[in-house]
């Protein structure tokens, strides 16, 4: 009984993780997937420079007398400049490598204006979503499971056992011997209400939270009937500001970047889908009427009269 309740524990417990990570790897892959630079020398890893930037919030840009220009993580020291910049940088990396820079041969690439990562954005919308998810397994699952079934002997016990381990297994057929008695199962039921849908719901909207929180544009809502225009216009414009956060760091660095070191270094929010073109293209007034057009069509083709 204690190895079997053991295992059940940490069939829960792996779950519970794998579910973490599962939300953890996505909203991580969208968060590094937001940025195209252009122009960069091919001394630098894109993928890399953005891990930095997710993780540390700020990556250092200089260029190294033999292997060239290198993005790298870093940790600034004092005297900081009137602006509360670090003057004096020190880069290193998992090989070993180590350099000494100040502020006028490198440039600070920061993640967002108050300098800080973009994980801790992630890993609490993870969190959040990864408990939603379990408690919706939680509870379809006690649709059909019982609390405490009863049986009358030891062997009786372990036929019920035997038989339930079917039926949790989701068996087509319980296989029993000729004396088992389907008369003597009793059994308290959990009674739980269904609620998984409203949980599915919190879910989506703790999922759209943290997209729009990356940049992302989301547009659910759009499919809600009664969803104004204005409305749907300021979930928008909320993305696009989030967009803002995270691009004007990236832009101003690579001003100074091309300013310090003569190049052409480009940065640009990718586009992500049609309907993020369209909000590029119409600006915010211009997407909401086109949104509100698209709507109104849907509702008409789903039965609604004039």
């Amino acid at each position: 009984m204690g190895k079997r309740t053991e295992r059940t524990f940490w069939d829960s417990a792996t779950m519970n993780n794998d579910t973490y990570f599962c939300y953890y790897n996505r909203l991580c892959n969208i968060a590094l997937s937001m940025f195209e630079w252009h122009n960069l020398p091919e001394t630098i890893d894109e993928r890399f420079l953005e891990m930095c930037l997710f993780g540390d919030g700020k990556a250092l840009f200089f260029k190294d007398e033999v292997t060239g220009y290198l993005a790298l993580q870093f940790y600034g020291t004092a005297p900081l400049n009137v602006y509360k910049i670090p003057t004096q940088r020190y880069v290193f990396a998992s090989n070993g490598y180590q350099n000494h820079c100040d502020d006028k041969n490198s440039v600070i690439i920061w993640n967002n204006v108050t300098h800080t990562n973009s994980w801790l954005d992630v890993d609490t919308a993870s969190r959040r979503l990864y408990e939603i998810q379990r408690t919706i397994d939680t509870n379809i699952k006690a649709q059909k499971t019982p609390i405490m079934v009863t049986a009358k002997s030891e062997n009786e016990k372990m036929s019920m056992k035997n038989a339930y381990m079917q039926y949790d297994g989701n068996a087509p057929f319980i296989f029993t011997y000729k004396d088992f008695d389907p008369n003597n199962i009793k059994s308290l039921q959990t009674q739980a209400p269904y609620v998984a849908d409203v949980l599915f719901n919190a879910k989506k909207e703790i999922w759209n939270e943290t997209l729009s929180a990356l940049g992302v544009p989301v547009t659910d809502r759009v499919k809600r009937e009664r969803l104004l225009a204005a409305e749907i216009a300021g979930d928008k414009a909320a993305s696009v500001a989030q967009q803002f956060v995270r691009l004007n760091p990236r832009k101003k660095a690579c001003e100074e970047i091309n300013k310090m070191f003569g190049l052409d270094v480009e940065v640009t929010y990718r586009r992500l889908d049609d309907m993020a073109l369209l909000d590029y293209e119409l600006g915010v007034e211009g997407m909401a009427e086109n949104i509100a057009t698209v709507s109104a069509s849907d509702i008409k083709g789903k039965g609604d009269k004039d």
